[in-house]
């Protein structure tokens, strides 16, 4: 089976189903033709991976790798959501992040870092990892829709796209549900990294703790200031996008400077 076209197909789903969704908000047939799209996209990118790590012997966690992997866990978090939740919009930033990572990773796909190098406690922890940044990701472009949505409402009328969303209550509960998962294993993470990594200074993962230990306390106390004092809206957006600019520093800033810049191994 060829892998590169089955790539290809991928991410060309992933453009077309972007371009359906843009194109007209309020026909909802045209975004179920999105939708059966985006799966399209999303089951040939997941026969991609497993291709690779079938020939890899594990999967890959090099820097284009493992945003392809986030991507795809992401718009595979974002489709299941689909089935019952309003989220389908997402589908129209989250969809050409996908594609353009799938097209990074088929192009720097010979650079290997194999998941079968490290234990299962590691696993665990980089799995999991990789799991609630893919989950706060979504928040984030959730909250990002969020602002846009208040923001738009104030003026009259709002744009065809604004009027074509969720109630803002819906979105905001959205939002706290997604940032809700997304603590659950970002706990993990921090939990199995603190149990099973023996040395944070040898392994250059210094910063990585400590910028994912204050994104969790944003998070925790968003979540906390919503259930005490019921925070909402742009206080909301704001927790929600600097937390997630920590994980995002955290998660990659140091496999782009190690890998990108030093040419060595994160």
């Amino acid at each position: 089976m060829n892998a590169t076209a089955i790539a290809t197909l991928s991410i060309c789903a992933y453009l077309i189903s972007t371009l359906l969704i843009i194109k007209d908000f309020d026909q909802r047939r045209l975004q179920r033709s999105a939708l059966y799209l985006g799966w399209t996209a999303a089951t040939t990118h997941l026969l991609y991976t497993g291709l690779l790590f079938q020939q890899n012997n594990g999967f890959n966690f090099s820097f284009f790798s493992t945003g392809s992997l986030i991507a795809m866990i992401v718009v595979w978090l974002l489709l299941i959501a689909s089935l019952n939740k309003p989220v389908e919009m997402l589908g129209s930033a989250i969809f050409p992040i996908a594609a353009g990572m799938l097209a990074l990773e088929l192009n720097f796909s010979h650079q290997i870092q194999s998941l079968s190098h490290y234990t299962w406690e590691m696993s665990v922890h980089i799995l999991s990892s990789i799991i609630a940044f893919s989950l706060l990701n979504i928040a984030a472009l959730q909250a990002i829709l969020l602002a846009l949505q208040e923001q738009q409402l104030k003026r009259h009328p709002p744009k065809r796209f604004i009027q074509s969303l969720p109630p803002l209550q819906t979105m905001e509960s959205l939002l706290f549900q997604m940032v809700g998962a997304g603590i659950l294993f970002l706990t993990l993470s921090l939990a199995s990294g603190f149990l099973f990594i023996e040395d944070l200074f040898a392994q250059h993962l210094v910063h990585k703790t400590v910028l994912s230990i204050l994104a969790w306390i944003i998070f925790t106390g968003l979540l906390t200031g919503r259930r005490l004092y019921g925070w909402r809206g742009q206080t909301a957006v704001k927790w929600t996008l600097i937390g997630f600019i920590l994980l995002l520093l955290a998660y990659f800033g140091s496999k782009l400077v190690l890998e990108l810049i030093l040419h060595r191994s994160s």
